[in-house]
């Protein structure tokens, strides 16, 4: 794919994705998912010929973005020790800044899965993006074998957050002093 192919490419995923977030995965019709992407139909539809293609295309743009805002630029020297409770805590307040701006209503991936439960493509996105997560938390906190408890944790803020807002955030915290306590008796 040529350089200028990409980033028309991409463009498009991002309109897409502000798309779905905004209106969800069932209401947005064509007119409106071109319109977000900012390309002519024949364009759209080159790209992403069909809608399945858009809402994964969209996901996996979203993925990408959620890596970098969850894991750019953590403190260095992370470990179970005196590092891994303070990366622990900018990764939740990550969450809770992606939360306010991104996701107030809970993620998008489930609300994705949900809207189409048996898109097997769907779930294959949703279980990587999740064990990514996971596994890249897990290894920037210092606790490798941890990636599940770190996940359940994450994924409480998230589907949390629409009834109780930043009082989620402080919740997760407290059980993070936990996995940290017992990892380190």
């Amino acid at each position: 794919m040529s350089e200028t192919a990409h980033r028309t490419a991409q463009k498009i995923a991002a309109g897409l994705e502000q798309a779905f977030a905004k209106h969800g995965f069932a209401e947005p019709n064509v007119e409106v998912l071109r319109d977000a992407a900012g390309v002519s139909l024949r364009t759209l539809y080159k790209y992403m010929p069909s809608r399945s293609d858009m809402v994964l295309a969209a996901l996996e743009h979203r993925h990408q973005r959620y890596l970098s805002h969850m894991f750019s630029a953590l403190p260095e020297g992370a470990g179970a020790g005196a590092k891994g409770p303070t990366v622990f805590a900018e990764l939740l307040r990550r969450i809770g800044e992606w939360m306010v701006e991104e996701a107030a209503h809970g993620c998008l991936f489930h609300a994705a899965v949900a809207a189409a439960p048996t898109d097997q493509a769907l779930q294959s996105l949703l279980q990587r993006h999740k064990a990514e997560v996971a596994d890249k938390a897990a290894r920037a906190v210092g606790l490798p074998d941890q990636s599940a408890a770190l996940l359940m944790i994450f994924e409480g803020v998230t589907q949390c957050w629409p009834l109780q807002g930043q009082d989620a955030l402080h919740t997760a915290q407290a059980l993070g002093r936990g996995l940290f306590a017992a990892e380190l008796a």
